[in-house]
C-alpha cells in the first residue's frame, strides 16, 4: 500500500476524537512555525494571532465573530496542548461507547462557545477584573471539559484504571478537574479557569437534559449538517433508461436476502452474543465509523431481534 493510500485510509478510519486532536496539533504546529519564522526575520508575529483569539470586549468580538470557535484551536505551549489532547483522547474513548460522533462534536463546540461567553461575562461583571487591560482566551479546555463532565455525568460510577491511583470512579476524576479550576481562579489565568467551568457546566447540563429526553444541542447539529451539506458534491442525476425486469434474478435476490436474515436467526444465543461483543469491542477501540457494512447490518438486526 502506498504512503498516500495508507494516509487516506487512516484519515477515513480515524474517530472524530482523533480528527479533532489532529486538527489541533496541525494548527499548533503551523502557528508556532509562523512565529519562529517571524522571530528569525524580526517580523511582528502577533498580528495574525489577534484575528483568531477570543477577546473579553464585546465590541472587538463583533468585528471577528468567528473567534468564538477559532480560539479553541490555539494553545499557549506544548504542555497546554498536550494536557488538553490527552484528556480529550481518553474521555473520547468512553464517550463514543455511549454517544454518536456528532453528539461529541455538539458537546465539544457548545462547550467552547459557552466557555467563551462565561469568560467574556466574567471579565465585564466581576469587580476583580475591572481596570485590566487587553485579555484574550485561547485553548480547547472548555470543549474538553464539556466532553469529560458530560460522559462522567452519564456513567459516574464506572471505574477507570489510572497508572498511579489504580481503579477510581469516573465522577472522582470529573470532580477533581472542576475543583482544580475553582481553586486556581485567584492564582492566575482566572479567565481561563472560568471558561473551563463554563464548558463543564454545559457538559453536565447537556447530559442531564438528555436523560430527560431533551437534546439541547440538536439545533447546533442541524447547523453543522447544513454547513457540511454545502461542501458535499452533488450527485448527478442518471439518465432515464428502460429497464427490463428479470424475474429469475429478482427471485434469486429475494432468496439471498432472506438467507442473509436467516443466518442471524440460525445462530444460537452464545454465538450471537460473542459476535455482538466483538463488534462492541471494535467500537470502543476505533469508533462506530470503523465498522463495515456487514457488522453494522448485523448489529442493527440484532437490536431488532431483541
Amino acid at each position: 500500500m502506498r504512503t498516500s493510500d495508507r494516509l487516506r485510509y487512516k484519515i477515513q478510519t480515524a474517530t472524530v476524537t482523533e480528527k479533532l486532536i489532529a486538527i489541533n496539533v496541525i494548527v499548533f504546529v503551523l502557528f508556532f512555525l509562523f512565529r519562529t519564522i517571524a522571530y528569525l526575520f524580526q517580523l511582528p508575529s502577533d498580528f495574525l494571532l489577534q484575528w483568531f483569539v477570543f477577546p473579553k470586549e464585546l465590541s472587538e468580538f463583533i468585528i471577528k465573530p468567528w473567534s468564538i470557535i477559532t480560539y479553541s484551536f490555539l494553545h499557549g505551549g506544548i504542555w497546554h496542548i498536550l494536557g488538553n489532547m490527552l484528556i480529550l483522547y481518553y474521555s473520547g474513548i468512553y464517550f463514543l461507547n455511549y454517544f454518536s460522533p456528532k453528539r461529541l462534536l455538539n458537546y465539544y463546540f457548545l462547550g467552547v462557545i459557552v466557555g467563551a461567553l462565561v469568560y467574556m461575562l466574567s471579565y465585564n461583571l466581576f469587580p476583580a477584573f475591572q481596570g485590566m487591560g487587553s485579555s484574550y482566551l485561547i485553548g480547547a479546555s472548555a470543549g474538553v471539559m464539556a466532553v469529560v463532565i458530560g460522559i462522567a455525568t452519564h456513567i459516574p460510577n464506572m471505574r477507570v484504571r489510572l497508572l498511579i491511583l489504580g481503579s477510581i470512579k469516573f465522577w472522582w476524576i470529573a470532580a477533581f478537574l472542576v475543583a482544580v479550576d475553582v481553586i486556581q481562579i485567584p492564582m492566575g489565568n482566572a479567565g481561563g479557569h472560568l471558561a473551563h467551568l463554563g464548558g463543564a457546566a454545559l457538559g453536565y447540563l447537556y447530559t442531564t437534559q438528555l436523560q430527560r429526553g431533551n437534546d439541547i444541542g440538536s439545533w447546533f447539529e442541524k447547523i453543522m449538517d447544513g454547513i457540511a451539506g454545502v461542501f458535499k458534491p452533488r450527485e448527478r442525476k442518471a439518465k432515464m433508461k428502460t429497464v427490463h425486469r428479470d424475474r429469475n434474478r429478482t427471485a434469486t435476490r429475494k432468496t439471498s436476502s432472506n438467507s442473509g436474515r436467516s443466518v442471524n436467526r440460525s445462530m444460537n444465543k452464545d454465538e450471537k452474543q460473542k459476535r455482538i461483543d466483538a463488534i462492541l469491542d471494535k467500537i470502543s477501540k476505533s469508533g462506530y465509523d470503523s465498522l463495515n457494512k456487514a457488522e453494522k447490518d448485523f448489529l442493527f438486526q440484532a437490536g431488532k431481534d431483541d
